[in-house]
C-alpha cells in the first residue's frame, strides 16, 4: 500500500491529479479502514484547490458513533484543518454514494460535487440500508418505520422569537 501512494505521488508530480487520483486516495482509505476493523468498505477525500483538506474511512465500529462515516469524518477532519464548517469550493470523492445522512452533510458543508463509485443499490446488495432510508425519507411520518411524533410545546414561540432578534447571529 506505500508503494501505491508513492506512485500516486510520482504519477501526480508534474500533472495536476485526476478524478481518478483523488478516487484512489479514497478506496485507500475505505481498505485501510475496514482491513484495520475500524468500520464498513468506505473512503472519502475532500479536495479544494487542487489539495486533499480532509480524508476518512468509515470508523462506525471502532468509535462505537453510528455517524462516523466517511464522509462525516472527512467532513470533519477538513473542516478543522481549514478552520470553517463552510467547505465551499470543494469536492469530495466518496468510495460509494452518500447515505442521506452524508448527503445532507455535504449540502450543510456547502461542497459543489460530489464524485463516487459504487451506488446505494450497490451498498444495499452488500447489506447497507442506505436505500431504505432514502426510502423512509420521502414518506409520511405516521407510515415511517420509526415512529415521528410532532408535540407542541410552549417555548416553541419564544425559541423562534429571541432567534429572530438575535443580531449576532450566523446563518449557516
Amino acid at each position: 500500500m506505500e508503494n501505491r501512494k508513492k506512485m500516486i505521488k510520482t504519477r501526480t508530480r508534474n500533472r495536476t491529479p485526476s478524478h481518478s487520483d483523488y478516487m484512489s486516495e479514497a478506496f485507500s482509505e475505505a481498505f485501510s479502514g475496514f482491513r484495520n476493523n475500524l468500520g464498513g468498505p468506505f473512503g472519502a477525500v475532500i479536495v479544494k484547490d487542487g489539495k486533499i483538506i480532509g480524508k476518512g474511512c468509515n470508523m462506525v465500529v471502532s468509535q462505537n458513533d453510528p455517524t462516523a462515516h466517511a464522509e462525516m469524518v472527512a467532513i470533519r477532519q477538513a473542516s478543522k484543518n481549514i478552520n470553517s464548517y463552510d467547505l465551499s469550493g470543494s469536492v469530495i470523492y466518496s468510495t460509494c454514494e452518500p447515505c442521506p445522512m452524508c448527503f445532507s452533510a455535504v449540502y450543510w458543508a456547502n461542497i459543489k460535487e460530489v464524485i463516487f463509485s459504487l451506488s446505494r443499490y450497490d451498498a444495499e446488495q452488500m447489506g447497507f440500508k442506505d436505500n431504505h432510508i432514502y426510502n423512509e425519507i420521502s414518506i409520511d411520518h405516521a407510515e415511517r418505520n420509526i415512529r415521528f411524533i410532532k408535540v407542541d410545546h410552549p417555548a416553541v414561540k419564544d425559541l423562534i422569537e429571541e432567534w429572530s432578534l438575535k443580531t449576532d447571529k450566523f446563518l449557516y
